[in-house]
């Protein structure tokens, strides 16, 4: 097997923003979704069980003394694009959720304003990656 048929696929990039209200099929087409608008996972770490291993303490460290930020981007999805939508399945009611598309990755640009640690993303007129 050479090395060009022994690569993986390209997962497609994303580089722009779903627009509120559109309708889309899910990847593998079981439901749609209508975008709500855009959103990024967090991860709580007051939810993690007591008590917590953490390289810095070498040790065991106790839930009061948790060292850092309460919500941090979710390691599994900083890649990928995460969604604020509601579920349209035939022949049930619409319900709001968070879906994350793992299929698509991010572009390095759009990936910076999704995720950014800058103090100029926390700006409230930072609405799009434009």
């Amino acid at each position: 097997m050479t090395s060009a048929t022994a690569a993986a696929p390209l997962q497609p990039e994303v580089d722009g923003l779903l627009e509120h209200g559109t309708v889309h099929t899910s990847p593998g087409g079981q439901y749609s979704f209508r975008v709500i608008g855009p959103c990024c996972r967090l991860f709580d770490r007051n939810e993690l069980p007591w008590p917590c291993c953490r390289l810095v303490w070498r040790s065991k460290e106790p839930s009061w003394r948790r060292v850092g930020r309460r919500f941090v981007p979710d390691l599994a999805s900083r890649r990928c694009p995460s969604y604020s939508v509601e579920l349209l399945q035939p022949g049930s009611r619409p319900t709001a959720t968070v879906l994350t598309l793992f299929s698509m990755r991010f572009t390095a640009r759009l990936q910076e304003w999704w995720y950014s640690r800058h103090p100029n993303s926390f700006d409230s007129a930072n609405q799009s990656p434009c």
